[in-house]
């Protein structure tokens, strides 16, 4: 790996695109209640989902027309039924970041190319990276403060870990790591004129992968690029554009929304004392609970679908090419679906959740981010006993309107 030139930092290097979080996402706390208001009054609407929180529209979709979808029946009828609702609603944002990533591929290719990815993340090979991977990690961050009685989980453990996990997996040169992260995360916050950084890191990522892939095919080892790049699909490899625009979407998909979505799972635990002894003490429930904290507050509060053609939704006028906002935050809300949806609750009846999507594009790495979490969670409640929330310190928030994010989770221990 060392032979290849070490990854480019931004023209402009005092850019942060780490306090740049609030502006790209939101900082809406409370978004359950607007999302409940509005699917009250209708399950489809004709308008973006960030007007209907109070921001503006992104600039970048210019006069397209948009719907957001709310409730959880339109919710599946739109994501699975790739033929009306294509995945081209990304050209205009995430397409120029990552590029032709595989969740922005559409059928026939993206079916084709996905068996290929889902071969390296199914549930048996994601099992072996549980003991080689994810728990060295896990231990190695929590050996940083378990003497100190005191810690912040969301600064100090749920923000680190996934991404350790990655570059692990991608086998990534230490002297590569900080501004891979830095870069990486950029190309998510594509809101109005921040689109032109993520557009600078995707240059500079593809250049980098490039050349990783290049020398991988060369020298292969162990690692996740490896695998990848001597996959085949129907006897040919995967376009090396493919695969560097994957490798550019990882640190999002597998990291931000693990990271993420282990805050919510931490803080719905931690705010019920209860619920978090009960859990301890049987750890058969940690599967419940990770999922019920996906369902409850998930990462993604939204995707997004095109029309490829005119249709009708929910009783209104869909015209070709209007774009669809796909509220997972909603639908996982939704009271037709979920009873009593605001409460977070270990003994609700298991309807499946949308905080991976569904249909086509269901999350790939979604059995990664189970194992990650659950590694994490039980790591947690092993080794900090009497686990609890620091009076002495804020409330731990979940805001986001794009994306939600644990801001700090305070705790103490022992």
């Amino acid at each position: 790996m060392n032979a290849i030139a070490p990854i480019a930092d931004f023209d402009d290097t005092s850019y942060d695109p780490f306090a740049q979080d609030e502006a790209a996402f939101g900082d809406i706390e409370d978004i359950h209640s607007v999302l409940a208001a509005h699917r009250a009054h209708a399950p489809v609407h004709q308008a973006d989902l960030l007007t209907l929180l109070g921001w503006a529209t992104d600039p970048n979709f210019g006069k397209t027309p948009q719907f957001t979808v709310m409730s959880y029946k339109e919710f599946l009828e739109v994501d699975g039924d790739a033929e009306t609702y294509s995945i081209d609603a990304y050209e205009t944002n995430l397409g120029l970041t990552f590029g032709r990533t595989l969740s922005l591929l559409n059928p026939p290719e993206h079916t084709s190319i996905r068996r290929v990815f889902q071969k390296a993340f199914m549930p048996n090979v994601v099992a072996k990276w549980g003991d080689e991977l994810v728990a060295p990690v896990v231990n190695a961050l929590i050996d940083r403060f378990v003497q100190r009685g005191e810690a912040d989980l969301a600064e100090e453990f749920a923000l680190k870990y996934p991404f350790q996990i990655i570059y692990r997996q991608l086998a990534l040169p230490e002297r590569d790591i900080a501004t891979f992260h830095k870069l990486a995360i950029t190309m998510t916050q594509t809101y109005g004129d921040m689109l032109r950084y993520g557009k600078e890191a995707s240059r500079k990522l593809g250049a980098y992968f490039s050349d990783m892939i290049r020398e991988r095919r060369q020298q292969p080892g162990t690692d996740l690029v490896s695998h990848l790049v001597h996959a085949e699909v129907g006897g040919e490899r995967i376009p090396e554009q493919v695969l560097v625009s994957f490798f550019r979407q990882l640190i999002n998909a597998a990291g931000d929304t693990t990271y993420r979505g282990t805050g919510a799972l931490l803080i719905a635990l931690l705010r019920d004392p209860a619920l978090l002894n009960r859990v301890r003490e049987n750890r058969a429930l940690v599967a419940t609970a990770i999922e019920e904290a996906l369902r409850w507050d998930g990462p993604v509060t939204m995707h997004m679908r095109m029309a490829t053609r005119e249709t009708e939704l929910a009783g209104l006028r869909v015209p070709k090419g209007a774009i669809i906002n796909m509220s997972n935050t909603a639908a996982n809300r939704d009271p037709a679906a979920f009873p009593d949806p605001d409460r977070y609750d270990l003994d609700r009846s298991r309807v499946r959740h949308v905080a991976f999507g569904y249909g086509g594009h269901v999350c790939v790495g979604q059995h990664l981010a189970r194992l990650e979490m659950t590694r994490a969670l039980n790591a947690i409640l092993d080794r900090l006993p009497n686990l609890r929330l620091n009076p002495n310190k804020p409330r731990p928030r979940i805001v986001g309107a794009y994306m939600r994010t644990p801001r700090d989770i305070n705790v103490l221990f022992g």
